[in-house]
């Protein structure tokens, strides 16, 4: 009210008048209220523009250089693994089918429907189950702890198929069926870890200005693995000599021991990345990506803090 009187209407001052004047002071306190909360309510601050620096800049590097790497080195890894697995999936089918591709019986046409038809299996058996898994625990065990997981298996699983693959795997029928089992298990772990979080982690680590350009950086970095594991490992296992024959390869034997050696020390390397680099986006909003003059406040304490400790020393 603040000492102003407000203009009632006919048959509000009728109303006024009949209710008691106990009555008559709560309405007036009510209003009082009223009024004095309508005053102090202002209106939110308004949100403090984003800093602008540029991307590769030095405030960009020291803010998000390691996620990027990270991000970029771990995409990279997965694709080698995805990419090559699926190259030598036509080599496993000649080896182990009971009507190899090599045979003279059977033509481009039925043999490349048997590759295909046994990617479809694999697909079904273990690629789509292990997307359907990451789908399931990604937000209860976490991106990172999934991801090292993914890693981990495929490097056991690689480096259990290819050091007894001379001896072992390719020289008892018994063991086909069993070796296709592994093989598989290299596409559920992969798809219940890395080749997922590898996708879900750069969309959730970067601040909206930059997070197209640094998940294209790392979805290419991905590409670049695709093309080493696809290209380089059929230079990386032929076998150069001083003859004539600069094209000779190592017998399969040989060349599936020495990709699944390679691919398995590849994981190992993945493991490494994701512990020491990658972040964990976990229950983390994407409006905290916004906040960086905290981040930048805090990467610029710490860096104060080492400066002190090594003072002192």
């Amino acid at each position: 009210m603040n000492g102003s009187t407000v203009p009632m209407h006919a048959d509000t001052q009728h109303l006024w008048k009949t209710i008691s004047s106990k009555q008559q002071k709560k309405c007036k306190k009510v209003m009082s209220i009223s009024n004095i909360s309508d005053e102090t309510t202002t209106e939110p601050p308004s949100p403090s523009p984003p800093p602008t620096y540029k991307l590769f800049s030095i405030r960009f590097l020291r803010l998000h250089g390691r996620d990027l790497f990270a991000a970029s080195a771990n995409w990279f890894l997965v694709d080698v693994v995805f990419y090559t697995s699926n190259f030598l999936l036509s080599h496993i089918f000649s080896s182990y089918s009971h009507k190899p591709s090599s045979s003279a019986t059977t033509n481009v046409y039925d043999a490349t429907f048997e590759v295909a038809k046994l990617g479809y299996i694999v697909a079904a058996c273990s690629t789509i189950p292990g997307y359907w898994f990451t789908v399931f625990f990604i937000d209860k065990v976490g991106r990172v702890k999934i991801q090292i997981m993914g890693f981990f298996f495929m490097a056991v699983i690689f480096l259990a198929a290819g050091i007894p693959y001379g001896w072992y795997w390719s020289k008892h029928e018994q063991t086909k069926k069993g070796f296709m089992v592994l093989y598989g298990l290299v596409f559920f772990f992969c798809n219940f870890g890395p080749n997922t979080t590898t996708f879900i982690i750069p969309a959730e680590l970067f601040p909206a200005r930059f997070r197209s350009t640094c998940h294209g950086i790392s979805g290419a970095a991905g590409k670049l693995g695709a093309i080493v594991g696809t290209v380089g490992f059929l230079w990386a296992t032929k076998k150069v000599e001083d003859g004539d024959d600069m094209n000779q390869v190592y017998p399969d034997v040989n060349r599936m021991r020495t990709a699944f050696l390679i691919l398995g020390g590849v994981c190992i390397a993945g493991m490494f990345v994701t512990y020491f680099f990658t972040k964990e986006t976990m229950g983390r909003s994407l409006e905290e990506n916004e906040h960086e003059h905290e981040r930048d406040k805090n990467v610029e304490d710490e860096e104060i803090g080492d400066g002190q400790s090594l003072a002192s020393t």
